[in-house]
């Protein structure tokens, strides 16, 4: 089963796409994931994504489509499936995508602003292990320090709440059009989300898994 997770920024979407990781028996591939281990690993894809990277661009389609289809075409993927996370972000992404792999489903995280905004303008991050924490939700057993490394906890730039408004229009005008691509495709959809900050992954995952029994997609 090879799927496509949609979520806007804070949606958990990668919290989940691991946990499906796990559950299913399929492989998750994380864009962002792999362009930075390809950049810390200084391999030739890898330093050809932080010539742009240095220059605060991001990489072009071109090389985040090498990555990704070199990364699909290993045998695990072939045999067990995969999970799709931060790719594909635009239609000449999908439209490439197509020719190499053959997507069953489309996991889309639908989730309320002010859900997103609450947990990510108050999450804070390990700047050693890069844990993640939330100082409203999620607190850590010791203010500003990490339950796992003893790390110290800060907040991100891009996890201030005005950046974090910014980022989900972002991705709203960014995805739209990559719903509907594949809405036209008749691909079939599992629409979830959290509707309140509080609520921890495990419920969230449990719903989509009853969804994909309902649609007969897993047994």
């Amino acid at each position: 089963m090879n799927l496509i997770i949609f979520g806007p920024p804070g949606s958990g979407k990668g919290t989940y796409a691991s946990m499906l990781e796990e559950r299913l028996g399929i492989v998750k591939i994380s864009a962002g994931d792999m362009v930075r281990e390809a950049i810390k690993s200084g391999s030739e894809i890898g330093k050809k994504m932080k010539a742009y990277s240095d220059k605060g661009q991001l990489a072009p389609d071109e090389l985040v489509i090498e990555m990704i289809k070199e990364r699909i075409n290993k045998m695990d993927c072939k045999k067990k499936g995969f999970i799709l996370d931060g790719f594909p972000r635009t239609i000449n992404q999908a439209e490439v995508l197509d020719k190499f792999a053959k997507i069953d489903g489309i996991i889309n995280l639908d989730v309320p602003e002010w859900v997103i905004v609450a947990r990510l303008s108050n999450r804070v991050t390990c700047k050693v292990c890069k844990a993640i924490f939330n100082v409203k939700y999620y607190k850590p057993k010791v203010e500003g320090v990490c339950d796992n490394c003893g790390g110290e906890l800060i907040q991100r730039d891009d996890d201030k709440e005005e950046v974090v408004k910014d980022r989900i229009g972002v991705y709203r005008k960014e995805t739209e059009p990559l719903l509907e691509y594949y809405k036209k495709k008749k691909i079939p959809f599992i629409v979830s989300g959290a509707s309140k900050p509080e609520i921890p992954p495990e419920p969230i995952v449990d719903e989509i898994m009853k969804n994909m029994k309902k649609a007969k997609w897993i047994k």
